[in-house]
């Protein structure tokens, strides 16, 4: 099992900047691609990012190439995701996810991200 706890979320003018964390534990964190994912009132869940598990490889929902930057450090077993230039469509409960490339075998609870217009 490996369980996940996402914070860093809030409230924010658009325009604005938010650095969501995830921190991870139970099984070997460099072990997972980690991912994450979004929902607005009333939609599914969407993909808006994914680690590969070294890091080396970043992949990006396209409506957030440009704007959002996700990493991870597995010295801390946690994974971040930068998110700039917020506009009020980016609002949505955002998840943090870990699998292997695109099975996403465990999921956090979630942290709300509301952009203001």
């Amino acid at each position: 099992q490996v369980q996940l706890v996402e914070s860093g979320g809030g409230l924010v003018q658009a325009g604005g900047s938010l650095r969501l964390s995830c921190a991870a534990s139970g099984r070997t964190f460099s072990n997972y691609d980690m991912g994450w994912f979004r929902q607005a009132p009333g939609m599914g869940r969407d993909f808006v990012a994914r680690i590969r598990r070294s890091g080396g490889s970043t992949y990006y929902a396209d409506s957030v190439k440009g704007r959002f930057t996700i990493s991870r450090d597995n010295a801390k077993n946690t994974v971040y995701l930068q998110m700039n230039s917020l506009k009020p469509e980016d609002t949505a409960v955002y998840y943090c996810t870990a699998g292997v490339e695109d099975k996403n075998y465990y999921w956090g609870q979630g942290t709300q991200v509301t952009v203001s217009s």
